[in-house]
Order: C-alpha cells, then sequence, then structure tokens
C-alpha cells in the first residue's frame, strides 16, 4: 500500500522509507545491503565465524545474486560433518540496531537463522538472541507476533489463524511495515480522492492518528512498542475471538490484545529489553504520569521522518524545552543542549546484549556507565520466573488473568485451579479455553483431568486436531497407549497431511511393531523438520538391527540439529556395537557436552570407557551420572564395576547392592554381585545371590546363574 499512497503523498513516502519502520522486513538485494559479505566478521578465516560454544561455524554467502547462510562442524576425523546451507529469503530488522535472517521453508512458514548482523563497532556479526548457548535451535520458526511488529499485514491460511498453531504464510509476505498499520486500510480514501470528493470526505474515509484521542493514538503506536518483557513470560495474550493480524488503528488495543507483567517486588521492576521497551519505560516516567495524557509518541516522534546527528539533538532538545524551558538556564544544571543525552540515555538492552538503545524512562540523573558489556543470559527452565503473572493496565477479565497464570507455567500451580473453576462456573463455547486449560493439566501433571478437558474441547469442536493431539498425549502421559493410538489413527484419517500426528502415532507404537518405521517416515515425507522425527527413526532401526540405516537417519538427524545429544548418544552406540570405539566415544563425548546432566548419557560414555580399559574416566563419568541423578540404578553398576576392575571388592560389592535395592528387579546385576563376592572369597554369600539370579524373569540370567552352580556343584 505505501507504493501505492506514494502517488499522492510522495515527500512523505520518501521519508518514511528511510526510517526504521519502512525497512523493518524485505527481501535481500544488493541496494538494501549494509553488510559486508563476508569480510565485515572479524578475526575470522575466509569470511568464517566460529561459536565455540556450540562448536559451530557459521559463513554468509551470496552466490548468483542469492544469500545463504551456511553452517557445519567439525567430525572425528577433522573433516566437514553436519553441514546445511539455507537460503535467505528474507532479512528482518531495518539495520540501524540489528538484522536477522529468515529462510522460509516449503509449508510457508519462516525460520530465524542462527547468525546475525549488529550495528555496533561498524558492522559485527555475532549469535542472535538465545541462540548464544550450547544448543542454537536450528528450526526456530518465527511467530505471528514478530511478523506483526516488522511488517504490513500478510495473508496467512484460515486454520492456522488460532493461538498455537504453526506460523504459516501465504504469498508473497510484505516488505516493511506499510501506510495501513497506522492508518488503517485506504480504499476508501483513495476512492474518495479519485472521485473529488470535498477534501473533509477524503480526510475522512481513512485514519489519521493525529485526530484521535489521546489514549487511541498511543495505542497506534503501542500495537507494536508496548511489551512488558521478552522473557519466558505472557506479556501479551491475543484474544481468542481475533486474528494475528486483525488489529485496525483506531479501535482499543485491549481489544485485540491484552497486556500482562510481573508481579510489583519480584526483581524486575526495572528491566530494560529492546522489545517494547520504548512505550514500557516512557509510562514509568514522572513526565508521562503528570501530562495528562498531553504527552504520547508523537510528542517528540514524526512517524514519517527519523532526525539524526545533530539535527536530532537540536530536535529533541527544543521538544524537551516545551515543557522544561527554564531547566538548562538554572546554574546548578550542566551545559550542554543534549537533554536526551543524559536524561534518556543510550543503554545496552538484557535481552539483546549487542544492542544499545534509547532508554524511554526519563530521568533525572542517568544511570553509571549504561553501555558496559553485558552477558547473554540463558536461565534454565527451572530458573525462569514462577510468581504471579499480574494484569498490566488491569484490563484483564478474571478468565484471561487465570488463563496468563498458566500459558507459560509461570504460575501453574494456582492458576490451573482458578482457570478450571471460572471454566466450571462459566463454560465458555470457544473450544481454545479448552485446549489451553487440558494443556496447563498436563504441565501440571495431572492427565486424567488434562483428558477429560480435551474431551470437552472435542465435544465443541469435533474436527480439531490440537484436541486430538492433546487427548492422545494425555492418554499417553497416563499409560493408556492404546487409546492414545485409536485417537491418532483417526487423525490421520482427518488430516493425512500433517506430520505431527503420524509422528506421535509412530512414537506410541511398541518397538516390534514393523508398521512403526512406516509411520515415522510418512511424518518425514510430509515435513522433514519434523523434531526428533529422524531420531524416534534410528532408534527403531537400532532396536531391528539395522545398523547402516540407523547412521543413515542419524546423519540426517544431526544435520537438521547438530545438538540433539539423543542423536549423539545413540551414534555413539551404533559405532560401540560395530567396534568403533574412537570413533563411539567422540559420539558420547558430544551427547554429554549437549546435555550434561542427563545420567543414562553419561552412563553410556561411561560404560564405552571401560570397555576400552580406561578405568578411571569410567568411574568420572559414573560419578556424573549419580550427581544427575542418585537414584539411577544403572550408574551404580557402572561405578561397581570400575571399583571391580580396580579390586576393589568391597566398593564393587556395595554398589550392586545399592543399584538392586534401587532396582529389585535389575536382576542381571546379581551375576555382577556373586562374582564380586566371590572374588572376595565368600562363597556362601556369591551361592545365596546366584540362588536368587536363577529364579529370575530373566531367562538369560536364569541360566547364567544356574550354569555358575553347577559349575560350583551347588545346584
Amino acid at each position: 500500500m505505501t507504493t501505492t499512497c506514494a502517488g499522492c503523498h510522495p515527500e512523505m513516502a520518501r521519508s518514511y522509507s528511510q526510517t526504521g519502520m519502512g525497512g523493518a522486513f524485505f527481501r535481500p538485494a544488493p541496494s538494501n545491503t549494509i553488510e559486508n559479505y563476508p569480510s565485515s566478521i572479524e578475526n575470522q578465516r575466509s569470511g568464517q565465524y566460529y561459536h565455540p560454544v556450540s562448536n559451530t561455524y557459521y559463513e554468509m554467502r551470496q552466490r548468483a545474486g542469492k544469500y545463504y547462510q551456511r553452517r557445519w562442524q567439525i567430525g572425528f576425523d577433522g573433516k566437514e560433518i553436519n553441514a546445511e546451507e539455507l537460503s535467505i529469503d528474507y532479512v528482518i530488522g531495518s539495520g540501524n540496531h540489528a538484522r536477522s535472517y529468515l529462510h522460509r521453508t516449503s509449508r510457508g512458514s519462516l525460520i530465524e537463522l542462527p547468525l546475525g548482523w549488529y550495528a555496533e563497532n561498524g558492522g559485527t556479526w555475532g549469535m542472535n538472541p538465545g541462540f548464544d548457548s550450547r544448543h542454537p535451535a536450528t528450526r526456530r520458526l518465527l511467530p505471528y507476533e514478530c511478523v506483526f511488529c516488522h511488517n504490513g499485514l500478510p495473508a496467512v491460511p484460515k486454520a492456522n489463524e488460532a493461538i498455537g498453531a504453526e506460523p504459516v504464510f501465504t504469498g508473497e509476505l510484505p516488505q516493511g511495515i506499510d501506510c495501513a498499520r497506522c492508518h488503517g486500510a485506504g480504499e476508501r480514501h483513495m476512492n474518495l480522492a479519485t472521485r473529488g470528493a470535498p477534501r473533509e470526505q477524503i480526510r475522512a474515509g481513512i485514519v489519521n492518528p493525529a485526530r484521535l484521542s489521546p489514549q487511541r493514538r498511543m495505542d497506534v503506536c503501542l500495537q507494536c512498542h508496548l511489551e512488558t518483557t521478552s522473557t519466558a513470560f505472557p506479556a501479551l495474550v491475543r484474544r481468542f475471538d481475533r486474528g494475528p493480524f486483525s488489529f485496525r488503528p483506531g479501535e482499543a488495543l485491549t481489544a485485540f490484545v491484552l497486556s500482562f507483567d510481573h508481579a510489583p517486588g519480584t526483581g524486575h521492576d526495572e528491566k530494560f529489553e529492546i522489545v517494547g521497551s520504548a512505550a514500557y519505560r516512557l509510562r514509568k516516567s514522572r513526565c508521562f504520569l503528570e501530562s495528562g495524557d498531553r504527552l504520547t509518541c508523537e510528542t517528540c516522534h514524526d512517524p514519517h521522518r527519523i532526525p539524526r546527528g545533530q539535527e536530532a539533538i537540536r530536535y529533541y532538545a527544543s521538544v524537551c524545552r516545551q515543557c522544561h524551558a527554564t531547566a538548562a538556564l538554572k546554574p546548578s544544571h550542566p551545559a550542554g543542549a543534549n537533554c536526551a543525552g543524559c536524561h534518556m540515555p543510550k543503554r545496552r538492552t538484557e535481552d539483546v546484549v549487542h544492542v544499545a538503545m534509547t532508554d524511554h524512562l526519563i530521568q533525572r540523573r542517568p544511570p553509571e556507565n549504561p553501555l558496559a558489556p553485558l552477558t547473554e543470559r540463558h536461565p534454565a527452565e527451572s530458573e525462569e520466573y514462577r510468581g504471579e503473572v499480574v494484569s498490566y493496565d488491569g484490563q484483564a477479565s478474571p478468565l484471561y488473568l487465570a488463563l496468563a497464570q498458566v500459558v507459560m507455567k509461570n504460575n501453574l500451580a494456582t492458576g490451573v485451579v482458578q482457570l478450571d473453576r471460572l471454566l466450571a462456573q462459566k463454560p465458555q463455547t470457544s473450544p481454545e479455553w479448552y485446549l489451553q486449560l487440558g494443556q496447563a493439566w498436563l504441565d501440571a501433571g495431572d492427565a486424567r483431568k488434562a483428558q477429560s478437558t480435551y474431551r470437552q474441547a472435542l465435544r465443541l469442536s469435533p474436527k480439531s486436531l490440537r484436541a486430538m493431539e492433546g487427548l492422545a498425549q494425555s492418554l499417553r502421559t497416563a499409560g493408556d497407549t492404546a487409546r492414545g493410538m485409536e485417537v491418532l489413527r483417526q487423525a490421520t484419517q482427518m488430516a493425512p497431511e500433517r506430520a505431527s500426528v503420524w509422528f506421535q502415532l509412530g512414537s506410541l507404537m511398541p518397538a516390534a511393531d514393523p508398521s512403526r518405521i512406516e509411520m515415522l517416515r510418512k511424518a518425514i515425507a510430509i515435513d522433514p523438520d519434523v523434531p526428533g522425527a529422524y531420531t524416534a527413526l534410528a532408534a527403531v532401526q537400532a532396536a531391528a538391527g539395522q545398523r547402516p540405516l540407523t547412521l543413515e537417519s542419524l546423519r540426517e538427524a544431526l544435520r537438521i540439529d547438530p545438538y540433539d545429544a539423543a542423536a549423539w548418544d545413540l551414534a555413539g552406540r551404533a559405532k560401540a556395537e560395530s567396534g568403533q570405539m574412537p570413533e563411539s566415544l567422540f559420539d558420547f563425548e558430544k551427547a554429554i557436552y549437549y546435555r550434561p546432566d542427563f545420567a543414562p548419557y553419561q552412563y553410556e560414555y561411561g560404560a564405552a570407557l571401560l570397555s576400552t580399559g580406561q578405568i578411571d574416566r569410567a568411574q568420572d563419568a559414573a560419578a556424573a551420572a549419580l550427581k544427575a541423578d542418585p537414584a539411577f540404578a544403572e550408574a551404580y553398576v557402572l561405578r561397581g564395576r570400575t571399583h571391580f576392575a580396580k579390586r576393589q571388592t568391597a566398593e564393587a560389592a556395595a554398589d550392586y547392592r545399592e543399584a538392586l535395592r534401587l532396582r529389585p528387579d535389575f536382576t542381571r546385576v546379581q551375576l555382577d554381585l556373586a562374582s564380586t563376592l566371590a572374588s572376595a572369597g565368600d562363597m556362601e554369600q556369591a551361592v545365596q545371590v546366584l540362588r536368587e539370579a536363577a529364579k529370575s524373569a530373566d531367562p538369560e540370567v536364569a541360566r547364567l546363574a544356574a550354569a555358575a552352580l553347577e559349575r560350583l556343584g551347588r545346584k
């Protein structure tokens, strides 16, 4: 629409195109490239960027007028592994502060690529927010909310408008925030102008924010510039009866989306983040609170034109002097004309640590060292905010307020009871409420209540695939896999094109069912990017003894996600079985690097070390497994075997007994214990343990125990 508007408003359209909003989303081309491909990557050979935390290399590439981001790692033999190159189909971010790169999938979704570009220090490459970790996401789908604030109004399938649905776009996406985002649809305005209607009719045919009330005028800006936090928190909850791009300027923003915040006094009152902080911080300012609605975003900002450099300093100072004409004349006031530089300084944002932005909290004295370097935060789930969620502006109903407690598990235990009670008191006709409550009960560990809630959603919407998948998950959690499979089979008949349904069905099937592989292959054929599908397929193939196919599936799994610890562990086991011990240890080390706190991976690694005679390292792995899970019986067995290898029979016997205490059905350990006791000269105890082992339900254990007793003449 911006191009159409330029016919009558050429100068305004030209200046607006040079603003951050006008260039917030676009297809890459030489005309809009400010990055230097690839020589601006500092201290790297051949334009490569190395991310040591994930042990991954990246490279930006241009080829035949197209742009790509490539990722790879170095394998056991020093050669490239897990290489993947994805096209850059769109760029999000004007470059005033940063740019991220998007790949569009065959399904029409957008994937945010890990490597981004930052404007500071003349332009540098670095990991995007949330990617600077051991496990950078390789298939992070860009949600509708991100596109909402960086673009015009794209087309999306009706079936994908619901909250929680896969974000899919149809057709070509708009490029940049267009005129309609602030002025609404312009067809009537243009028709009136074309017909030569009176000037007042033409002006009335479109929304002019300057003629709106102060609150509605602010809402036009707040639709993108207000988000209380970017952390794992329901800062914004869209109303269930609204589509993702249905807000129109002139209406109340709370009719479209509700805002929530951390409870006061919980350590989050002074947060300064890149997303939405401008309005959030401004509205905390004394200037704003005492202005009586006179201070709005447009008081300082002309959205069609952004002054820069010295012009900006002079312009913003003149705005300040409208209310503070005599402040700079006081003897106690420092000399200088840069009001914003002192009272609204640039600060490094807490969530995007490579970016410095203007702090819109107008404060009497600036903070100390606002541009000091920050370390990116990666809190574990247990470290995320777990407390009350409050309505930011008091506009949320009790039902939406209860929903906000559970939707991201911030106040789950209290919120799920509240939401359940409110829905019982006043049942809703939208199935979305019951989909959200069902997930909340699952998150709270009550699979049976989740089942009844998902069934209520199905009564309201019998063809809801999300309800069927949720019901199947709750049945599986409750141990009723047969009924879960029945629900998923119905779902595959209703939506044979939905990859996640085939994947869940394949995952639920018994390991010995030959059609399990078929289900997983169907999921992969529909969507090769289904998380974990190739790893699940490899596990089934490994159980069937199909080692070449197992390794082939794992190569594909690790190409898609090189940080999949389960895939690395399975590869280590497959190679150990074929005698490739150095390669096996390499893979096990990857598994425990990407998931160090998972006891089974430490155990598998330790067992492989022990098989190669590395007893001390195997003992360290057993200790790490027990630290991760003190009740993991296999780790005691491993440690017992390392003690036995060192002839420390008393310690070995103690470990084996602890393993049996934790898992009385772990009868194979009785053979280890008997052997240890015999080595220590305690034959009577050894015979007693063997007699118990001979009663084992495991026929192999019973056979070995009976054979040992026969050799000892103690049948």
